[in-house]
Protein backbone atom coordinates (compact mmCIF):
# COMPACT_ATOMS: atom_id res chain seq x y z
CA UNK A 1 0.00 0.00 0.00
CA UNK A 2 1.34 3.16 -1.03
CA UNK A 3 1.99 5.95 1.79
CA UNK A 4 -0.29 9.44 1.05
CA UNK A 5 1.09 12.59 0.25
CA UNK A 6 1.71 15.28 2.32
CA UNK A 7 -1.50 16.94 1.77
CA UNK A 8 -3.67 14.07 1.84
CA UNK A 9 -2.38 12.66 4.85
CA UNK A 10 -3.28 16.00 6.53
CA UNK A 11 -6.61 15.98 5.21
CA UNK A 12 -6.74 12.28 6.69
CA UNK A 13 -5.55 13.64 10.54
CA UNK A 14 -7.92 16.29 10.23
CA UNK A 15 -10.81 14.36 9.52
CA UNK A 16 -9.73 11.48 11.95
CA UNK A 17 -9.01 14.36 14.60
CA UNK A 18 -12.51 15.47 13.68
CA UNK A 19 -14.59 12.66 14.11
CA UNK A 20 -12.86 11.42 17.77
CA UNK A 21 -13.75 14.92 19.19
CA UNK A 22 -17.46 14.68 17.96
CA UNK A 23 -17.57 11.51 19.39
CA UNK A 24 -15.79 12.56 22.90
CA UNK A 25 -18.41 15.55 22.70
CA UNK A 26 -21.21 12.75 23.38
CA UNK A 27 -20.29 11.95 26.20
CA UNK A 28 -20.48 15.29 27.81
CA UNK A 29 -23.39 16.72 26.17
CA UNK A 30 -25.92 16.17 27.93
CA UNK A 31 -24.33 17.25 31.49
CA UNK A 32 -25.52 20.43 31.75
CA UNK A 33 -29.19 19.13 30.65
CA UNK A 34 -29.52 16.43 33.12
CA UNK A 35 -31.27 18.16 36.14
CA UNK A 36 -33.51 19.47 33.84
CA UNK A 37 -34.44 16.22 32.12
CA UNK A 38 -36.67 14.84 34.75
CA UNK A 39 -39.11 18.11 33.73
CA UNK A 40 -38.79 18.30 30.02
CA UNK A 41 -39.58 14.30 29.90
CA UNK A 42 -41.89 14.02 32.60
CA UNK A 43 -39.58 11.27 34.84
CA UNK A 44 -38.18 10.67 37.99
CA UNK A 45 -34.24 12.12 38.72
CA UNK A 46 -33.53 8.32 39.45
CA UNK A 47 -34.79 7.42 35.44
CA UNK A 48 -32.99 10.54 33.94
CA UNK A 49 -29.82 9.25 35.08
CA UNK A 50 -29.86 6.28 33.23
CA UNK A 51 -29.38 9.05 30.20
CA UNK A 52 -25.97 8.77 31.55
CA UNK A 53 -25.11 5.57 32.31
CA UNK A 54 -26.58 4.19 29.28
CA UNK A 55 -24.29 6.03 26.93
CA UNK A 56 -21.22 4.43 29.26
CA UNK A 57 -22.60 1.00 29.19
CA UNK A 58 -22.90 0.54 25.65
CA UNK A 59 -19.55 2.24 25.01
CA UNK A 60 -17.81 -0.04 27.27
CA UNK A 61 -18.91 -2.50 25.67
CA UNK A 62 -19.26 -2.17 21.75
CA UNK A 63 -15.90 -0.20 21.94
CA UNK A 64 -13.49 -3.96 21.82
CA UNK A 65 -16.07 -5.69 19.56
CA UNK A 66 -15.35 -2.22 17.11
CA UNK A 67 -12.29 -2.30 17.30
CA UNK A 68 -11.55 -6.77 16.45
CA UNK A 69 -13.92 -6.13 13.45
CA UNK A 70 -11.95 -3.53 12.13
CA UNK A 71 -8.84 -5.76 12.60
CA UNK A 72 -10.42 -8.31 10.43
CA UNK A 73 -12.80 -6.58 7.83
CA UNK A 74 -11.08 -3.24 7.80
CA UNK A 75 -10.62 -0.44 9.78
CA UNK A 76 -12.06 2.16 7.37
CA UNK A 77 -15.44 0.32 6.95
CA UNK A 78 -16.03 -0.25 10.47
CA UNK A 79 -15.40 3.67 11.44
CA UNK A 80 -18.23 4.19 8.68
CA UNK A 81 -20.41 1.76 10.24
CA UNK A 82 -19.67 3.52 13.77
CA UNK A 83 -21.13 6.60 12.44
CA UNK A 84 -24.53 4.89 11.83
CA UNK A 85 -25.63 4.60 15.37
CA UNK A 86 -24.23 8.38 16.22
CA UNK A 87 -26.42 9.85 13.73
CA UNK A 88 -29.30 7.51 14.19
CA UNK A 89 -28.95 7.90 18.54
CA UNK A 90 -28.83 11.60 17.29
CA UNK A 91 -32.08 11.29 15.72
CA UNK A 92 -33.61 9.29 18.55
CA UNK A 93 -32.65 11.49 20.83
CA UNK A 94 -33.67 14.82 19.40
CA UNK A 95 -37.35 13.12 18.82
CA UNK A 96 -38.14 11.82 22.27
CA UNK A 97 -40.37 13.00 24.43
CA UNK A 98 -40.47 10.56 26.94
CA UNK A 99 -37.29 8.91 28.94
CA UNK A 100 -37.16 5.46 27.26
CA UNK A 101 -36.15 6.66 24.11
CA UNK A 102 -34.26 9.03 25.10
CA UNK A 103 -32.26 6.40 26.72
CA UNK A 104 -32.25 4.24 23.81
CA UNK A 105 -30.85 7.02 22.12
CA UNK A 106 -27.90 7.86 24.37
CA UNK A 107 -27.13 4.51 23.93
CA UNK A 108 -26.60 4.20 20.04
CA UNK A 109 -24.72 7.63 20.39
CA UNK A 110 -22.31 5.36 23.14
CA UNK A 111 -21.31 3.22 20.08
CA UNK A 112 -19.28 5.92 18.50
CA UNK A 113 -16.53 5.86 20.83
CA UNK A 114 -14.78 3.42 19.06
CA UNK A 115 -14.27 5.36 16.76
CA UNK A 116 -11.19 6.98 18.07
CA UNK A 117 -8.88 3.65 18.78
CA UNK A 118 -9.80 2.75 15.21
CA UNK A 119 -8.77 5.61 13.94
CA UNK A 120 -5.43 5.41 15.96
CA UNK A 121 -5.31 1.85 14.34
CA UNK A 122 -5.83 3.49 10.98
CA UNK A 123 -3.38 5.94 11.05
CA UNK A 124 -0.45 3.82 12.19
CA UNK A 125 -1.66 1.62 9.21
CA UNK A 126 -1.70 4.35 6.15
CA UNK A 127 0.36 7.68 7.64
CA UNK A 128 4.27 8.29 6.60
CA UNK A 129 6.26 7.27 10.16
CA UNK A 130 7.29 11.10 10.31
CA UNK A 131 3.57 12.08 10.79
CA UNK A 132 2.42 9.35 13.21
CA UNK A 133 3.50 10.20 16.36
CA UNK A 134 1.97 13.69 16.57
CA UNK A 135 -1.17 12.79 14.86
CA UNK A 136 -1.77 9.61 17.09
CA UNK A 137 -1.37 12.31 19.74
CA UNK A 138 -3.81 14.65 18.93
CA UNK A 139 -6.55 12.11 18.23
CA UNK A 140 -5.91 10.00 21.78
CA UNK A 141 -6.34 13.74 22.92
CA UNK A 142 -9.49 14.30 21.29
CA UNK A 143 -10.79 11.87 23.62
CA UNK A 144 -10.65 14.76 26.33
CA UNK A 145 -11.17 17.62 24.24
CA UNK A 146 -14.34 16.60 22.82
CA UNK A 147 -15.37 16.23 26.36
CA UNK A 148 -14.26 19.61 27.71
CA UNK A 149 -15.43 21.21 24.62
CA UNK A 150 -18.75 18.76 25.28
CA UNK A 151 -19.70 21.48 28.21
CA UNK A 152 -20.05 24.96 27.28
CA UNK A 153 -21.53 24.25 23.36
CA UNK A 154 -24.34 22.08 25.42
CA UNK A 155 -24.85 24.81 28.66
CA UNK A 156 -25.50 27.86 25.90
CA UNK A 157 -28.35 25.30 24.03
CA UNK A 158 -29.44 25.03 27.32
CA UNK A 159 -29.84 28.61 28.18
CA UNK A 160 -30.04 30.13 24.97
CA UNK A 161 -32.34 27.85 22.72
CA UNK A 162 -34.41 24.36 22.30
CA UNK A 163 -32.36 21.46 23.82
CA UNK A 164 -33.43 19.67 21.08
CA UNK A 165 -31.12 21.75 18.90
CA UNK A 166 -28.30 19.85 20.45
CA UNK A 167 -29.18 16.75 19.12
CA UNK A 168 -30.23 17.80 15.70
CA UNK A 169 -26.87 19.55 15.57
CA UNK A 170 -25.25 16.32 17.12
CA UNK A 171 -26.96 14.22 13.94
CA UNK A 172 -25.70 16.84 11.42
CA UNK A 173 -22.27 16.89 12.94
CA UNK A 174 -22.40 13.05 12.87
CA UNK A 175 -23.21 12.61 9.19
CA UNK A 176 -20.87 15.17 8.10
CA UNK A 177 -17.59 12.73 9.85
CA UNK A 178 -19.01 10.15 7.83
CA UNK A 179 -18.92 11.96 4.35
CA UNK A 180 -15.43 13.14 5.51
CA UNK A 181 -14.13 9.18 6.08
CA UNK A 182 -16.06 8.30 3.18
CA UNK A 183 -14.18 10.71 0.88
CA UNK A 184 -10.46 11.10 3.11
CA UNK A 185 -9.31 8.08 4.72
CA UNK A 186 -8.29 5.28 2.95
CA UNK A 187 -8.59 1.51 3.76
CA UNK A 188 -5.96 -0.25 5.26
CA UNK A 189 -4.61 -3.25 4.01
CA UNK A 190 -3.69 -4.85 7.29
CA UNK A 191 -6.26 -7.56 7.94
CA UNK A 192 -6.35 -9.92 11.09
CA UNK A 193 -6.78 -13.64 10.52
CA UNK A 194 -9.64 -15.65 12.45
CA UNK A 195 -13.27 -15.20 12.62
CA UNK A 196 -14.94 -13.36 15.14
CA UNK A 197 -15.49 -14.87 19.08
CA UNK A 198 -18.78 -14.06 19.43
CA UNK A 199 -19.18 -15.97 22.61
CA UNK A 200 -16.25 -13.50 24.05
CA UNK A 201 -17.95 -10.64 22.92
CA UNK A 202 -20.87 -11.69 24.99
CA UNK A 203 -19.12 -12.76 27.83
CA UNK A 204 -16.75 -9.31 28.00
CA UNK A 205 -19.93 -7.68 27.79
CA UNK A 206 -22.01 -9.27 30.69
CA UNK A 207 -19.50 -8.84 32.42
CA UNK A 208 -18.67 -5.29 31.81
CA UNK A 209 -22.35 -4.31 32.54
CA UNK A 210 -22.56 -5.94 35.72
CA UNK A 211 -19.41 -4.38 36.95
CA UNK A 212 -19.77 -0.75 36.18
CA UNK A 213 -23.63 -1.10 36.80
CA UNK A 214 -22.84 -1.65 40.30
CA UNK A 215 -19.70 1.19 40.23
CA UNK A 216 -22.12 3.86 38.59
CA UNK A 217 -25.73 2.75 40.70
CA UNK A 218 -23.92 1.69 43.87
CA UNK A 219 -24.50 4.83 45.70
CA UNK A 220 -27.88 5.44 44.29
CA UNK A 221 -28.71 1.62 45.39
CA UNK A 222 -25.87 1.38 48.28
CA UNK A 223 -22.39 -0.03 48.05
CA UNK A 224 -24.37 -2.69 50.76
CA UNK A 225 -27.61 -3.75 49.18
CA UNK A 226 -27.97 -7.16 47.40
CA UNK A 227 -28.43 -5.75 44.02
CA UNK A 228 -25.06 -3.92 44.24
CA UNK A 229 -23.16 -6.94 45.85
CA UNK A 230 -24.84 -9.16 43.69
CA UNK A 231 -23.69 -7.41 40.25
CA UNK A 232 -20.20 -7.25 41.87
CA UNK A 233 -19.90 -10.96 42.03
CA UNK A 234 -21.85 -11.60 38.99
CA UNK A 235 -18.94 -9.38 37.07
CA UNK A 236 -16.16 -11.30 38.91
CA UNK A 237 -17.61 -14.84 38.07
CA UNK A 238 -18.16 -13.64 34.25
CA UNK A 239 -15.51 -11.82 33.66
CA UNK A 240 -13.06 -15.02 35.55
CA UNK A 241 -14.96 -17.66 33.06
CA UNK A 242 -14.33 -15.26 30.58
CA UNK A 243 -10.64 -14.99 31.02
CA UNK A 244 -10.73 -18.99 30.57
CA UNK A 245 -11.98 -19.08 27.33
CA UNK A 246 -10.23 -16.44 25.48
CA UNK A 247 -7.21 -17.90 26.42
CA UNK A 248 -8.44 -21.81 25.31
CA UNK A 249 -9.67 -20.26 21.75
CA UNK A 250 -7.59 -19.70 18.51
CA UNK A 251 -9.03 -16.26 17.64
CA UNK A 252 -10.40 -14.54 20.80
CA UNK A 253 -11.61 -11.42 21.33
CA UNK A 254 -8.97 -10.05 23.39
CA UNK A 255 -5.93 -11.46 22.90
CA UNK A 256 -5.25 -12.25 27.01
CA UNK A 257 -1.20 -13.52 26.30
CA UNK A 258 -0.44 -9.53 24.60
CA UNK A 259 -2.29 -7.91 27.18
CA UNK A 260 -0.17 -9.31 29.58
CA UNK A 261 2.96 -8.55 28.21
CA UNK A 262 4.42 -6.01 31.13
CA UNK A 263 4.22 -3.04 28.40
CA UNK A 264 0.72 -3.54 27.68
CA UNK A 265 -0.32 -4.58 30.81
CA UNK A 266 1.25 -1.74 32.91
CA UNK A 267 0.12 0.88 30.30
CA UNK A 268 -3.13 -0.45 30.91
CA UNK A 269 -3.01 -0.17 34.62
CA UNK A 270 -1.60 3.28 34.50
CA UNK A 271 -4.47 4.46 31.77
CA UNK A 272 -7.55 3.06 34.69
CA UNK A 273 -5.52 5.69 37.04
CA UNK A 274 -5.44 8.34 34.33
CA UNK A 275 -9.17 8.06 33.84
CA UNK A 276 -9.47 8.17 37.22
CA UNK A 277 -7.15 11.69 37.66
CA UNK A 278 -8.64 13.23 34.56
CA UNK A 279 -12.68 12.71 35.34
CA UNK A 280 -12.35 13.70 39.12
CA UNK A 281 -11.15 17.49 38.15
CA UNK A 282 -14.30 17.24 35.51
CA UNK A 283 -16.85 16.21 38.58
CA UNK A 284 -15.26 18.79 41.29
CA UNK A 285 -14.44 22.31 39.37
CA UNK A 286 -17.72 22.62 37.49
CA UNK A 287 -19.67 22.48 41.16
CA UNK A 288 -16.73 24.83 42.72
CA UNK A 289 -17.90 27.22 39.66
CA UNK A 290 -20.93 26.94 40.30
CA UNK A 291 -22.17 27.26 43.41
CA UNK A 292 -23.03 30.16 45.39
CA UNK A 293 -20.52 32.49 46.66
CA UNK A 294 -22.60 32.40 49.99
CA UNK A 295 -21.34 29.18 50.67
CA UNK A 296 -17.80 30.74 51.44
CA UNK A 297 -15.99 28.85 48.87
CA UNK A 298 -18.31 28.47 45.38
CA UNK A 299 -17.56 31.02 42.73
CA UNK A 300 -21.36 31.65 41.88
CA UNK A 301 -20.80 31.40 37.98
CA UNK A 302 -23.73 30.55 35.54
CA UNK A 303 -23.91 27.45 33.72
CA UNK A 304 -22.79 29.50 30.54
CA UNK A 305 -20.39 30.82 32.57
CA UNK A 306 -18.87 27.77 34.11
CA UNK A 307 -18.74 25.94 30.14
CA UNK A 308 -16.32 28.93 29.12
CA UNK A 309 -13.94 28.70 32.00
CA UNK A 310 -13.47 25.02 31.76
CA UNK A 311 -13.02 25.37 27.69
CA UNK A 312 -9.88 26.36 27.79
CA UNK A 313 -8.87 23.33 29.11
CA UNK A 314 -10.07 21.18 26.29
CA UNK A 315 -8.17 23.51 23.90
CA UNK A 316 -4.51 22.88 26.14
CA UNK A 317 -5.22 19.34 25.40
CA UNK A 318 -4.96 20.13 21.81
CA UNK A 319 -1.80 22.61 21.93
CA UNK A 320 -0.20 20.08 24.30
CA UNK A 321 -0.54 16.94 22.65
CA UNK A 322 2.37 17.98 19.54
CA UNK A 323 4.87 18.37 22.25
CA UNK A 324 3.91 15.35 23.68
CA UNK A 325 4.83 13.89 20.40
CA UNK A 326 8.38 15.54 20.13
CA UNK A 327 9.28 14.17 24.07
CA UNK A 328 7.89 10.60 22.79
CA UNK A 329 9.92 10.67 19.86
CA UNK A 330 13.21 11.87 21.59
CA UNK A 331 12.93 9.90 24.83
CA UNK A 332 10.51 7.44 24.20
CA UNK A 333 6.46 7.46 24.96
CA UNK A 334 7.45 6.01 28.85
CA UNK A 335 8.66 9.20 30.02
CA UNK A 336 5.83 11.04 28.05
CA UNK A 337 3.69 8.76 30.40
CA UNK A 338 5.17 9.15 32.87
CA UNK A 339 5.37 13.51 32.90
CA UNK A 340 2.16 13.54 31.85
CA UNK A 341 0.82 12.12 35.16
CA UNK A 342 3.24 14.20 36.98
CA UNK A 343 1.83 17.26 35.45
CA UNK A 344 -1.59 16.12 36.79
CA UNK A 345 -0.62 15.83 40.10
CA UNK A 346 1.37 19.67 40.17
CA UNK A 347 -2.47 20.39 38.59
CA UNK A 348 -4.18 18.95 41.32
CA UNK A 349 -1.51 20.57 43.97
CA UNK A 350 -2.62 24.25 42.13
CA UNK A 351 -6.12 23.11 42.54
CA UNK A 352 -6.07 23.24 45.87
CA UNK A 353 -4.01 26.04 46.27
CA UNK A 354 -6.12 28.66 43.57
CA UNK A 355 -9.94 27.32 44.17
CA UNK A 356 -10.59 30.36 45.52
CA UNK A 357 -10.92 32.16 42.65
CA UNK A 358 -11.97 31.59 38.27
CA UNK A 359 -8.51 32.46 37.13
CA UNK A 360 -6.99 30.27 39.57
CA UNK A 361 -9.47 27.03 38.36
CA UNK A 362 -8.66 28.11 35.30
CA UNK A 363 -5.00 27.67 35.44
CA UNK A 364 -5.27 24.53 37.79
CA UNK A 365 -7.40 22.74 35.13
CA UNK A 366 -5.66 23.77 32.22
CA UNK A 367 -2.17 22.58 33.81
CA UNK A 368 -4.20 19.14 34.53
CA UNK A 369 -5.90 18.86 31.04
CA UNK A 370 -2.23 19.28 29.55
CA UNK A 371 -0.88 16.79 31.44
CA UNK A 372 -3.56 14.51 30.57
CA UNK A 373 -3.08 15.49 26.71
CA UNK A 374 0.49 14.50 27.38
CA UNK A 375 -0.43 11.09 28.76
CA UNK A 376 -3.24 10.32 26.28
CA UNK A 377 -0.64 10.87 23.28
CA UNK A 378 1.88 8.52 24.87
CA UNK A 379 -0.56 5.18 25.97
CA UNK A 380 -1.50 4.72 22.08
CA UNK A 381 2.22 4.60 21.49
CA UNK A 382 2.89 2.21 24.34
CA UNK A 383 0.35 -0.15 23.44
CA UNK A 384 1.00 -0.04 19.24
CA UNK A 385 5.08 -0.90 19.66
CA UNK A 386 4.28 -3.83 21.78
CA UNK A 387 1.31 -5.76 20.03
CA UNK A 388 1.43 -7.02 16.40
CA UNK A 389 0.27 -4.77 13.49
CA UNK A 390 -2.53 -6.59 12.84
CA UNK A 391 -4.13 -6.75 16.45
CA UNK A 392 -3.72 -2.89 16.50
CA UNK A 393 -7.13 -1.27 16.78
CA UNK A 394 -8.86 -4.41 18.95
CA UNK A 395 -5.55 -3.49 21.51
CA UNK A 396 -6.24 0.23 21.11
CA UNK A 397 -10.23 -0.41 21.89
CA UNK A 398 -9.05 -2.44 24.97
CA UNK A 399 -7.13 0.83 26.02
CA UNK A 400 -9.90 2.70 25.54
CA UNK A 401 -11.56 0.88 27.70
CA UNK A 402 -9.34 1.14 30.61
CA UNK A 403 -9.77 4.87 30.73
CA UNK A 404 -13.65 4.47 30.36
CA UNK A 405 -13.79 2.22 33.25
CA UNK A 406 -11.16 4.60 35.09
CA UNK A 407 -13.76 7.41 34.96
CA UNK A 408 -16.62 5.51 36.12
CA UNK A 409 -14.80 4.76 39.36
CA UNK A 410 -13.86 8.02 39.75
CA UNK A 411 -17.50 9.46 39.12
CA UNK A 412 -18.25 6.39 41.98
CA UNK A 413 -15.65 7.34 44.56
CA UNK A 414 -15.91 11.46 43.90
CA UNK A 415 -19.68 10.79 44.51
CA UNK A 416 -18.89 9.01 48.02
CA UNK A 417 -16.45 12.04 49.15
CA UNK A 418 -18.78 15.03 47.83
CA UNK A 419 -21.90 13.12 49.57
CA UNK A 420 -20.14 11.76 52.89
CA UNK A 421 -18.38 15.34 53.32
CA UNK A 422 -21.91 17.66 52.54
CA UNK A 423 -23.86 20.45 54.17
CA UNK A 424 -27.70 21.35 54.07
CA UNK A 425 -27.45 25.05 52.63
CA UNK A 426 -30.59 26.88 51.87
CA UNK A 427 -32.65 23.30 52.73
CA UNK A 428 -30.01 21.25 49.61
CA UNK A 429 -27.41 19.48 50.20
CA UNK A 430 -24.14 20.53 48.84
CA UNK A 431 -20.68 19.66 49.63
CA UNK A 432 -18.01 21.24 52.20
CA UNK A 433 -15.12 23.10 51.40
CA UNK A 434 -13.41 19.77 52.96
CA UNK A 435 -15.13 17.68 50.68
CA UNK A 436 -14.12 19.05 47.82
CA UNK A 437 -10.65 19.02 48.92
CA UNK A 438 -10.53 15.83 49.85
CA UNK A 439 -11.44 15.29 46.36
CA UNK A 440 -8.58 17.12 44.94
CA UNK A 441 -6.28 14.99 47.11
CA UNK A 442 -7.68 12.07 45.89
CA UNK A 443 -6.92 13.18 42.34
CA UNK A 444 -2.99 13.76 43.24
CA UNK A 445 -2.39 11.03 44.87
CA UNK A 446 -4.34 8.98 41.91
CA UNK A 447 -1.72 10.70 39.64
CA UNK A 448 1.38 10.21 41.57
CA UNK A 449 -0.06 6.49 41.39
CA UNK A 450 0.01 6.67 37.66
CA UNK A 451 3.60 8.10 37.45
CA UNK A 452 4.87 4.83 39.01
CA UNK A 453 3.29 2.46 37.41
CA UNK A 454 4.41 4.31 34.22
CA UNK A 455 7.86 4.41 35.43
CA UNK A 456 7.92 0.58 35.63
CA UNK A 457 6.62 0.06 32.26
CA UNK A 458 10.14 -1.77 30.31
CA UNK A 459 12.05 -0.15 28.29
CA UNK A 460 12.38 -1.05 24.58
CA UNK A 461 15.75 -3.13 24.44
CA UNK A 462 17.52 -3.50 21.16
CA UNK A 463 16.12 -6.55 19.52
CA UNK A 464 12.62 -5.78 21.00
CA UNK A 465 9.80 -5.02 18.10
CA UNK A 466 9.72 -1.92 16.85
CA UNK A 467 7.99 1.55 18.17
CA UNK A 468 4.56 2.40 16.68
CA UNK A 469 6.65 4.97 14.38
CA UNK A 470 9.39 1.97 13.01
CA UNK A 471 6.16 -0.35 12.16
CA UNK A 472 4.45 1.76 10.25
CA UNK A 473 6.97 2.75 7.73
CA UNK A 474 7.11 -0.96 6.24
CA UNK A 475 3.42 -1.42 6.32
CA UNK A 476 3.37 -1.47 2.33
CA UNK A 477 5.96 -4.93 2.71
CA UNK A 478 4.22 -6.45 5.10
CA UNK A 479 0.67 -5.88 3.88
Amino acid sequence: MTKPDADRSSSIVGVLAFAGIIASVMQTLVIPLIAQFPQLLHTTPSNASWIVTSTLLVAAVTTPVAGRLGDLYGKRRILLLSTIPLIAGSIVCALSASVLPMIIGRGLQGMGVGIIPLGISVMRDVLPAEKLGSAVALLSASLGIGGALGLPLSAAVAEHSNWRVLFWGAAVLSALIAAAVWVAVPESAVRGSGGFDYAGAVGLGAGLVALLLAVSKGGTWGWGSATTVGLFVAAAVVLLIWGWWELRINDPLVDLRVTARPPVLLTNAASVVIGIAMYSSSLIVPQLLQLPTETGYGLGQSMMAMGLWMAPSGLMMMAISPLGARLSAARGPKVTLTAGALVIAAGYGLTTALMGSTWGLLVAICVINGGVGLAYGAMPALIMSSVPLSETASANSFNTLMRSIGTSVSAAVIGVVLAQMSMDFHGHSVPTEGGFRTGLFIGCGVAVLAAALASLIPMRRPNAPATATEVAEPVATRA
